[in-house]
């Protein structure tokens, strides 16, 4: 569990962010899908 959501938390040392889940009472939802692998690196660039 944690107390930030999606616009306090960063990629720092390339890991993946978390699902983001809401607690309703006994209900669950997934509000946002964590972070692939392919998603967090589709915008580096190898230089040769």
């Amino acid at each position: 569990a944690g107390a930030y959501g999606f616009t306090m938390s960063s990629n720092y040392n390339s890991r993946p962010r978390a699902a983001e889940v809401m607690v309703d009472g006994d209900r669950t939802h997934v509000v946002r899908q964590r972070e692939t692998l392919e998603s967090l690196y589709a915008g580096e660039f190898l230089i040769d």
